[in-house]
């Protein structure tokens, strides 16, 4: 009876190490195939480290039920994102985080950017209104597919939590009048 047991138990952790090989197996097919898919140029615009999130939003894209936003930054380059039809101004930020975040990635390695100290000091614009409010979906500024939304220099004031015009920061304002 006891070698029955024992017998039975090798069986069962041969059966492990063996679907554990057969998964790494797969795996490592599954990362050949996706990596050959992403080389081809067709697939430009898939990022290197696609989430399914990515790959839904750019599926959603072909299927018309998401929308190709152009991003143009302050030192004139710009960059493309994609957010589904029914996506708010949070929803275009952060995808505006996690391109700029693979791009810097790709080019520079490791590099931090501070998303606090970036929409802290600067807001996103549409045809001269602020999209300031998070909350707001795209489409209630006319954002459509293939629109253009720009950076614009703005301090959010901590008062009414609205951006407000900004101004030179002034180290030793008051110590200049006082000699």
């Amino acid at each position: 009876m006891a070698t029955e047991s024992s017998t039975k138990g090798e069986e069962n952790v041969n059966v492990n190490v063996e679907g554990y090989k057969s998964d790494t197996i797969n795996k490592a097919r599954l990362q050949s195939t996706l990596a050959a898919l992403l080389d081809d140029p067709i697939h430009s615009d898939v990022p290197k480290n696609p989430t399914l999130s990515d790959v839904d939003t750019l599926f959603s894209l072909e299927l018309g039920s998401a929308m190709r936003i152009s991003v143009l930054k302050l030192d004139g380059t710009s960059l493309d994102v994609a957010v589904m039809n029914s996506a708010t101004v949070k929803d275009l930020k952060l995808a505006i985080k996690k391109k700029v975040n693979d791009v810097e990635q790709s080019k520079m390695g490791h590099r931090h950017i501070s998303w606090k100290h970036v929409w802290s000091n600067f807001c996103l614009s549409y045809h001269n209104e602020k999209l300031i409010d998070d909350a707001a979906q795209l489409h209630n500024f006319g954002i459509r597919n293939n629109s253009m939304v720009h950076f614009e220099p703005y301090i959010a004031s901590k008062e009414y939590q609205k951006h407000s015009k900004r101004r030179k920061h002034r180290f030793f304002h008051g110590l200049s009048k006082r000699t």
